[in-house]
């Protein structure tokens, strides 16, 4: 979906190796990888050391079976956008307090050190948690010792109200990075939203994806402060083919024609920034859209099947879209029923949604579930943390979210509560910095 549960990208062809292929895995916990590094294994060699056999293209990482939980930090496209999608995620959306640009350039620095460290096993900073003066606080939390990599990526993006006069940027904010507009049926809290720098932390272990995002907050004391964040289990979406689709709280297959790491030309031109774009410094970046969409699943649990399946415009259990026998068999928008209606109706979630419908416009989608206790009314704080990333989202989120919100039907069980949107710079390179192509 796009602001909603479910998506509209195409379907996919057989799928090569992944990190999640099947397989015997190699559990290398923080704790043995610290040791080997303490040997002599250099920061910048853990991953070879432990035998990860990466092939960076465009568009595709590909990891052995040995060594699926470590994915590379290093790369023309920050990881954690086509990544196999984690099992956990933990956003984060940071304001900055300083006004000295130094600080803020020491402070990416600090941050891409700890993330190259941390996505390898490592700790944030060597012999973090057990070494220094005890005296001293440690410079890990500690938390993830002995915890393997579990696939652990971190990626950043820049909020619009980053570049403003306090930095000497407000000439490179990118035209594309809009003012995302009020869509229907809304209930925005402003609490839940904005924020001068995003960090997307995803793993297969929620205690890694947390120690990440709580070992940043840390060293970015007095430099940074927490605007809002939020937790996501259960992936909303595959984004590689050897993944199966997973189910979203509404209990229906989401993401079955989702963008795909292998559709690199697709890639190229929906999600990657291109030449001609924008400025100059985010080619190869893209633009990440986070809406938190309150699901309000004590109604749509009282709603029956039928009613169910009319409004996502697919079977519940195979999720084949109506009319047909698979999961991902073609949206066929003009099939009909008996009584000469389409089966998948004008106001369906996935007509809506469909690239047909939208005159080709995909995005590539990597959303969440979620749970934030109750409401104190007796109903589940649930729904989708919808995370989206695309090229230009004034004409390919934009447009999806207001013929979904001024339509769609499912718009009656859900509301969106939560809104960002954030420049996601290109991938570091050896030696560099996140977002080092704008600011040095």
């Amino acid at each position: 979906m796009t602001g909603t549960p479910t998506t509209n990208e195409p379907a996919p062809d057989p799928a090569p190796a992944s990190a999640n292929a099947a397989g015997p895995r190699e559990r290398l916990s923080r704790r043995r990888l610290f040791g080997m590094a303490g040997a002599g294994a250099a920061v910048a060699g853990v991953s070879a050391a432990v035998g990860v056999a990466v092939s960076r293209s465009e568009s595709v990482t590909t990891v052995t079976d040995a060594a699926a939980e470590v994915v590379p930090f290093h790369g023309e496209h920050q990881a954690g956008i086509v990544t196999p999608a984690q099992d956990r995620m933990h956003f984060v959306a940071f304001d900055v307090t300083t006004r000295r640009r130094d600080d803020l350039v020491a402070l990416l620095k600090a941050w891409t050190a700890a993330a190259e460290r941390m996505t390898t096993g490592l700790e944030a900073k060597e012999n973090g948690a057990v070494g220094g003066s005890p005296q001293a606080p440690p410079a890990d939390t500690g938390e993830a010792l002995d915890l393997p990599a579990s696939a652990l990526t971190l990626t950043i993006g820049l909020g619009a109200s980053l570049f403003d006069d306090r930095f000497g940027l407000a000439d490179a904010r990118p035209p594309k990075l809009i003012d995302i507009p009020a869509f229907p049926g809304d209930d925005l809290d402003p609490r839940r939203g904005g924020g001068d720098i995003c960090v997307q932390a995803c793993a297969n272990d929620p205690q890694v994806a947390v120690h990440a995002i709580r070992n940043l907050a840390r060293i970015g004391f007095g430099k940074v402060a927490v605007r809002w964040s939020q937790l996501g289990f259960g992936r909303t979406s595959s984004t590689t083919r050897a993944q199966t689709t997973p189910r979203n709280l509404f209990g229906f297959k989401d993401g079955t024609r989702n963008l795909k790491a292998e559709d690199v030309e697709a890639l190229r031109e929906h999600v990657w920034v291109q030449p001609g774009d924008g400025p100059d410094w985010l080619v190869g970046g893209t633009y990440l859209v986070a809406r938190r969409i309150r699901m309000h699943i004590e109604i749509w649990d009282r709603t029956s099947l039928v009613e169910q399946e009319v409004i996502v415009g697919r079977a519940k259990g195979t999720g084949a879209p109506l009319g047909q026998v698979d999961e991902f068999d073609e949206v066929d928008l003009r099939v009909g029923g008996a009584g000469g209606e389409p089966l998948i109706g004008e106001n369906a979630h996935i007509r809506l949604a469909s690239p047909e419908a939208l005159g080709g416009v995909r995005l590539l989608r990597r959303g969440y579930n979620f749970t934030d206790g109750s409401d104190g009314l007796g109903h589940l704080d649930a729904g989708l943390f919808f995370v989206a990333f695309n090229r230009d989202t004034a004409k390919q989120f934009v447009p999806m979210q207001q013929a979904l919100s001024s339509k769609d039907v499912m718009m009656e069980y859900i509301e969106h509560t939560g809104s960002g949107l954030y420049a996601v710079p290109p991938g570091v390179r050896p030696g560099g910095h996140w977002a080092d192509t704008l600011i040095r």
